[in-house]
């Protein structure tokens, strides 16, 4: 399978993963033929991407760190909760706590857990996508550092619930589509306040897990907000969250800004270590994720187009590439396969939308 743009779907393609609603209703199952109505319908629910099988990906796999089921749950459970904070009812954490349960038992399953599949997230239900992958992003880390279960919940908690403070920030100044102003800036800032605020309120959260809401923008520099913390006066659970806060908003579309591809965020991240983030935290999150995912695909230095196959996980820039479209851009009749790890002359020059 690979992952194209809607704009890039033709009419015939083969759906290869389930398309699900933001309630974990299936939209459109694996193996549907893709129609003109149905591409037209994802772009009106903000879904531009999709992961698709055809003749040059069929038998590339890519598989998610935890179950579908568990991350839709656990998507649910952060939307139900900040809505009920926006109606004025009572937080009730119960649900939360079940979902995180379920994908610290899953992901605790997996050895060296290495993130593949990139989340087809809707703009219109961002921070409910964004909630849980930092979640999932920190819990891995968490587990790299060896938290016994104790503090990997703690962890996940305040991870899940890092932008409950989002709430009350004004709908019109979160979904800006253009630069905000000084004055929307502040008012933006304000939700980590306020996050602390509604959590610190619960019996259910250690002071720890509260205070990742409170301190998620601090850098480890002295340049965050809202305290102005530096180095050590930073707590490492707070450290993993901003890292992998970060990196999943580098990589999403929002409505302000198209999303940039892994290795720029990775490159972002490995050069601010020692100035905005934690750099030990930084080495240890880089190792779990993939810089060319299976089924990106590519333009390489040779001129020709090619898929990634699989990853190299001790040279992450140097994955297994299948070779589909020579110099011209013309089909090959024989794609070959290519260890990059063993053929230095050949890098990757650009990650391409489609071939």
């Amino acid at each position: 399978m690979r992952k194209i743009p809607v704009d890039k779907v033709r009419e015939g393609m083969t759906l290869a993963r389930p398309v699900y609603g933001y309630d974990g209703n299936v939209l459109l199952n694996t193996g549907m033929m893709m129609k003109m109505s149905y591409i037209n319908k994802l772009k009106e629910l903000d879904i531009f991407e999709l992961y698709i099988d055809d003749e040059i990906s069929r038998d590339i796999i890519i598989t998610d760190v935890i179950s579908d089921e568990t991350r839709f749950e656990a998507r649910l459970s952060i939307k139900n909760a900040m809505e009920s904070i926006r109606f004025g009812n009572t937080l009730d954490l119960k649900p939360i706590r079940n979902s995180v349960g379920k994908m610290i038992d899953e992901l605790l399953q997996v050895k060296d857990a290495v993130v593949c599949l990139q989340d087809i997230k809707s703009k219109d239900q961002y921070t409910f996508f964004h909630s849980v992958n930092v979640c999932v992003l920190s819990v891995i880390t968490g587990i790299s550092m060896n938290y016994d279960q104790e503090k990997l919940k703690e962890l996940a908690m305040g991870a899940m619930l890092h932008d409950i403070g989002k709430v009350s920030t004004p709908r019109h100044v979160l979904n800006k589509p253009g630069p905000l102003t000084n004055e929307e800036y502040s008012v933006i800032k304000e939700h980590a306040k306020a996050g602390y605020e509604t959590l610190k309120k619960s019996r259910m959260l250690s002071t720890y897990t509260s205070y990742i809401a409170l301190t998620h923008h601090e850098r480890v520099d002295g340049t965050g907000y809202p305290l102005g913390l530096k180095g050590n006066d930073i707590h490492d659970f707070t450290k993993i969250v901003t890292i992998a806060d970060v990196y999943d908003a580098m990589t999403s579309d929002r409505v302000y800004k198209k999303r940039c591809h892994i290795s720029e965020a990775v490159e972002y991240l490995v050069g601010m270590g020692y100035h905005q983030f934690d750099y030990d935290m930084v080495r240890r999150f880089i190792e779990h994720v993939t810089i060319y995912p299976p089924g990106t695909c590519v333009n390489l230095n040779t001129g020709e187009k090619a898929i990634v196959v699989d990853v190299n996980k001790k040279y992450p820039n140097r994955p297994i590439v299948r070779i589909v479209a020579d110099r011209d851009g013309q089909p090959v009749k024989q794609p070959a396969e290519v260890d990059l790890t063993r053929n230095n002359n050949i890098l990757i020059n650009e990650i391409l939308d489609d071939i």
